[in-house]
């Protein structure tokens, strides 16, 4: 995994300074922008970490830059930090997607400790689109009349109804589970589905039928 970064956008260089030493204290990599404009010409879409935005800044504010971030699928957590926070601004910023709203002066212990739980949440997220990667990669490697038995499996028919339905015998049915068993890495079809849950994918049996215990 990627080593996170911290990105604080704010437009007071104090602010700047105070909090990327604080979070250097605290052992966490930190960069600074003066500007959301600066912030984006540098924009990368596989940093991990977190967002430390400023509500009002000159040109493009901190809800105008979620906003922009959500539009290219930046799906880093966000920590709006204003001297404003009313509260019709901080409701819209939770409506936006924000996992936080923190008023300036902000206290140091505070915003370390939601920063971190920040970087947690996208640790979290990334290791589940990367697992869900490397799943539909195993699923890929499967033919289509693989994929077909399998779908049918994970619904819960066995191998024999697997053949009539297919019109193939026993014995196909079963040389074709070794074979998905082979090429996805897995002991049994019920620890496929496990894996399957765990990177969050949706496997469903052919034509729309509804799903049953795994067979193993």
């Amino acid at each position: 995994m990627p080593v996170p970064t911290v990105v604080l956008v704010d437009d007071d260089a104090v602010i700047r300074e105070a909090v990327a030493m604080l979070l250097d204290t605290a052992g966490l990599r930190c960069r600074t922008h003066d500007s959301a404009e600066s912030f984006l010409a540098s924009w990368h879409p596989d940093e991990a970490g977190c967002l430390l935005l400023d509500i009002c800044m000159p040109g493009m504010g901190g809800e105008a830059l979620h906003q922009e971030l959500r539009r290219r699928a930046d799906g880093r957590p966000v920590i709006y930090m204003s001297a404003y926070g009313d509260v019709p601004t901080t409701v819209r910023a939770m409506q936006t997607g924000a996992m936080d709203f923190l008023t300036k002066p902000v206290n140091g212990a505070e915003l370390v400790e939601r920063v971190r739980e920040a970087l947690e949440r996208d640790r979290q997220i990334r290791q589940r689109l990367s697992l869900r990667r490397e799943f539909q990669d195993r699923l890929a490697r499967l033919t289509e009349r693989e994929r077909d038995i399998l779908d049918r499996a994970l619904a819960g028919h066995s191998s024999k109804e697997i053949g009539q339905a297919l019109g193939v015998s026993f014995r196909t049915v079963e040389a074709h589970r070794s074979h998905i068993l082979l090429k996805t890495g897995v002991r049994s079809l019920l620890e496929l589905a496990g894996l399957a849950e765990e990177a969050g994918v949706t496997l469903r049996a052919p034509g729309g039928a509804g799903e049953g215990p795994a067979s193993a």
